[in-house]
């Protein structure tokens, strides 16, 4: 069995976009059916810590949209001066 690159990067080293490519192409190989029980299951593993990985940084990038796109009741704006 060879190892794979993806085996010893930690999921929350790597960007959003990048993480989610390895979740699909780790579910085209598993669905193949072509992996050995402890592929399989090494396959299995990568992905859910792939998908917590992103479902993470979904979850972070709502409250920023929810931040940016609710101003605070308290702040007080300033007109743009040039």
């Amino acid at each position: 069995m060879t190892k794979k690159k993806s085996d010893t990067k930690r999921a929350d080293n790597i960007p959003f976009e990048q993480a989610l490519a390895e979740l699909e192409q780790l579910v085209e190989e598993m669905e193949r059916g072509d992996l050995s029980l402890e592929e399989s299951l090494k396959s299995f593993e990568r992905g859910i810590a792939l998908t917590r990985h992103c479902q993470e940084s979904l979850q972070a990038a709502e409250q920023k949209v929810t931040m940016l796109s609710n101003p605070a009741a308290d702040a007080e704006t300033e007109p743009f001066e040039q």
